[in-house]
């Protein structure tokens, strides 16, 4: 047998000394600086196991000398337990709220009593051996456990706190999934990420521009980007084909509900050689799974119906119509010419602009409700709310006597509608209806003794024969109403709008699980500037007309619609698009007509202006307001709920506190002197 080499027996020595070592370091001692598991990890199967945890403290209970710890991490909770036989109960002791500690312990089984199904590690525990305090927390300024309201500006002063809370934290990594799903929809689709720069130049997208001085360029000015518009434009240009980025986008505008201050996301789409029809069924399927993906099992709808500008307008006072509201406007004026109720037929008189529009009120038929609307109404500025509303009656008793009395007609030709409406009863031979499942009151009459009474001023002026018409036309019966508002559509259609949705939220006509979408499109090019009395751009400047550009050279520039669109969910606007103009004298010829000479667009769209004249493809695409989107489907009850770091409403920056002065020095490298701010008296 050949003896070991020298070598061989240094080895073997060596290796034999390592083991030894290794059995005499404790698991702990190779373990990870600060965690082995995240505080979501834990479950039954790990009983046994010794592991190591960090985290925050949410929570410390003391029930009859044992600590109960709530250890919480981005991932989760864990419930840790110090008794006063633990080398770790004497650091245990002094932990408070949201101190940073790592944990040493071993995962044992919680008792069938103590189980928490709330938990996805509520099956087990940590007995702590050793616990360190890697950092300590002041007194909170706000609390983190339990989310009680707080005054907004302490959460956004205090965000890296207000983050802490469940919900927020869960609403941020929700955006950041519903993010990561649209670039995952988008590139499946083919597109491809490209990003536009963020120092540009201004543009005239509706809003003001955030503005940039330049150091380098004394007296001169980027601007921050309202949208990539144009850039990507010069992308299809530039022979690339679908472009998609989740661009930030910077608007300086004033203050409101519904929008950020300063910047919002969106995601930015184009396409080449393409047509209305070819971007709406492309980014369809996109957003609709998007939501249902996200919707947490409510219904999306399947197949979003197209509506054009003017019918949405006329049927929902809106171009951004809520379609979980069933209730449809209609125009009833033909019920009023000439009829008893002077003030209607009056305004109809006055102009062939005006007219009278009915919003019907399922369920909406008592009096008590009527006033209720009439006083919200006045609330906003309004006279008031012409209605009538329909209840059952008994017929009078020279009605049921005379076939042929008017009540009795009107009787008769109801009686069809009945059945929609009302449950039949057999009792002692006779038919009575009933109406919602009770039989009480006038409802305990036979068939032929009963019909639905029109009633309420506007009812009593115009008679039997206008009221049974206009219900009919509505498809209204008994327990319904409607509401009447009269004059130039132009001026009341955003009231009638608003009372559309104040009667379905009053009425609970709205279901709110469920979210219903819809495209809007063929929007008006132009609209009139009341303010400086002038025609403008209705939507985006860049789009093009429909018509083209002999409908600019020809038609009146307020009957000209856009190929524009923008889709609707719930009430919001969460995307809007075009076909863009790209031939450069329709774009001249389109910036000419709001009062741009050639030379102005040239110069303030030179990029674009140039790219059309060398060989510009049919191109569109659209952007979707990421941040509204997010904030419809975690149901978030604001945009600053769904986004990490926001302004306050009055756009300041409470965490970074900016804006800010700047000093002398940076005011002097930019060449910018300050003029004194007038105070107002």
């Amino acid at each position: 047998m050949t003896k070991p080499s020298q070598n061989a027996l240094v080895r073997r020595n060596f290796q034999r000394s390592v083991l030894r070592v290794i059995s005499l370091i404790s698991e702990a001692d190779i373990m990870h600086r600060y965690r082995s598991h995240t505080c979501a990890a834990l479950r039954k199967s790990d009983v046994g196991s010794t592991v190591r945890l960090s985290g925050w403290v949410h929570r410390v209970r003391d029930h009859g000398g044992i600590l109960f710890i709530d250890l919480r991490d981005h991932y989760g909770l864990t419930q840790i337990v110090a008794d006063p036989d633990s080398p770790a109960f004497k650091v245990a002791e002094t932990l408070r709220s949201e101190w940073v500690i790592r944990v040493d312990g071993e995962v044992k089984a919680r008792t069938d009593e103590t189980i928490n199904s709330g938990l996805p590690t509520g099956e087990v525990e940590i007995f702590a051996r050793e616990i360190e305090v890697l950092s300590t927390a002041k007194e909170l300024p706000l609390p983190v456990f339990g989310e009680p309201d707080y005054p907004e500006d302490i959460r956004l002063k205090y965000r890296f706190l207000d983050l802490r809370r469940e919900t927020l934290h869960k609403n941020i990594m929700s955006r950041t999934s519903i993010i990561a799903a649209m670039r995952r929809r988008m590139g499946e689709g083919g597109f491809t990420e490209f990003s536009t720069p963020i120092l540009t130049a201004s543009s005239p997208e509706g809003a003001r521009d955030f503005l940039v001085p330049s150091r380098i360029h004394p007296g001169q000015f980027y601007a921050l980007p309202q949208a990539p518009q144009q850039y990507k434009q010069l992308i299809m240009m530039s022979g690339f084909d679908r472009y998609f980025q989740i661009a930030p986008c910077f608007r300086d505008e004033d203050p409101r509900a519904d929008r950020l201050p300063g910047e919002f996301y969106q995601l930015d789409v184009e396409m080449s050689f393409v047509e209305q029809e070819d971007i709406l069924t492309t980014m369809e399927p996109v957003l609709k799974g998007v939501f249902e993906e996200f919707a947490g099992g409510k219904p999306v709808t399947q197949k979003f119906p197209r509506i054009a500008y003017d019918e949405a307008m006329r049927k929902y006072g809106t171009d951004k119509p809520d379609l979980r509201n069933p209730i449809e406007m209609s125009n009833v004026s033909k019920h009023f010419r000439g009829s008893g109720f002077k003030v209607f037929a009056n305004i109809l008189t006055a102009s062939e602009q005006n007219q009278i529009w009915a919003i019907p009120a399922l369920t909406g038929g008592s009096r008590a409700f009527c006033d209720r609307m009439n006083s919200w109404a006045q609330g906003e500025g309004q006279p008031g709310l012409g209605y009538i509303f329909w209840r059952l009656s008994p017929l009078p008793a020279e009605a049921q006597n005379d076939p042929h009395h008017p009540l009795a007609r009107l009787a008769a030709s109801q009686r069809k509608w009945f059945t929609q409406t009302f449950e039949m009863n057999e009792e002692s031979g006779i038919q009575y209806w009933r109406q919602d499942g009770k039989e009480e009151g006038v409802s305990q009459q036979p068939a032929g003794k009963l019909y639905w009474e029109a009633v309420g001023p506007v009812a009593n002026n115009i008679g039997i024969e206008r009221t049974e018409a206009i219900r009919r036309q509505l498809n209204l019966g008994g327990n319904d109403a409607c509401f009447f508002v009269a004059g130039d559509p132009k001026k009341f259609v955003a009231f009638a709008g608003a009372a559309r949705t104040r009667a379905g939220e009053e009425l609970n006509l709205v279901d709110h699980d469920r979210f219903e979408l819809c495209w809007i499109i063929d929007f008006p090019f132009y609209e009139w500037n009341e303010d400086e009395k002038r025609v403008d751009f209705g939507h985006n400047p860049f789009s093009m007309p429909q018509g083209g550009i002999e409908a600019l050279e020809g038609a009146d520039p307020l009957s000209i619609k856009a190929f524009q669109y923008d889709m609707v969910c719930n009430g919001f606007e969460i995307a809007s698009g075009g076909i863009r103009n790209h031939l450069p004298e329709t774009m001249v010829k389109a910036f000419e007509i709001v009062g741009f000479d050639r030379e102005t667009v040239e110069e303030r769209f030179g990029g674009l202006y140039r790219a059309f004249q060398y060989g510009a493809p049919p191109h569109g695409g659209m952007a979707a307001g990421v941040d509204r989107i997010v904030m419809l489907l975690v149901g978030a009850k604001n945009l600053r709920e769904i986004t990490m770091f926001p302004m306050n409403q009055q756009a300041y920056d409470l965490l970074m506190n900016a804006p800010s002065e700047a000093s002398p020095a940076q005011l002097r490298d930019l060449h910018i002197r300050l003029s004194p701010v007038k105070k107002d008296a």
